[in-house]
Order: C-alpha cells, then sequence, then structure tokens
C-alpha cells in the first residue's frame, strides 16, 4: 500500500509538471482584412507626415513644393493600390 501511494504520488507530479511545460496556445493572427486596414492606417500616417514636411519646408520654392507633392502622390496611389490588389 506504501508503495502504491508513493507511485500515485510520483506519477501525478511528473504528469503535473511535464503539463506545466507546454507552450502557451499562439496568438491569433490577424485576418487579411485587418492586416490590409492596418497598412492602410500607416501609410497615410506616413503620406500626411511627408506632406506636412513638403509643405513646412523654409527653402524650397513653390516649383519644388509642387513638384515633390506630384511625386509624392504618385508613390502613394501606387501604393494604395498594390494594397488593394492583396
Amino acid at each position: 500500500m506504501k508503495k502504491f501511494f508513493i507511485s500515485t504520488i510520483l506519477l501525478i507530479g511528473l504528469s503535473t509538471s511535464a503539463f506545466a511545460q507546454q507552450r502557451p496556445p499562439v496568438p491569433p493572427h490577424p485576418s487579411k482584412s485587418e492586416l490590409i486596414a492596418t497598412k492602410s492606417r500607416e501609410l497615410d500616417k506616413r503620406y500626411n507626415q511627408e506632406k506636412k514636411a513638403i509643405l513646412n519646408h523654409p527653402l524650397a520654392t513653390k516649383q519644388m513644393k509642387r513638384d515633390q507633392l506630384k511625386a509624392l502622390n504618385q508613390k502613394y496611389q501606387d501604393q494604395k493600390r498594390l494594397l488593394r490588389k492583396m
């Protein structure tokens, strides 16, 4: 009886320690639409920052600002188009 009790306690102790060593469940991955939405928000934020920097530049002329904004708008539209294709 003593051996049975000791072996039972030992078995329970080993099984609980083995159970405790399992990895935690992996966090859920974002869905495709959530991923696209976050990328789109990041893109909008970066676009607004760059636009603000161009418009507030003290040394750039109006023509330089216009050309830079045109290039920025083209780059922004291309990136948005790529996001929509995903």
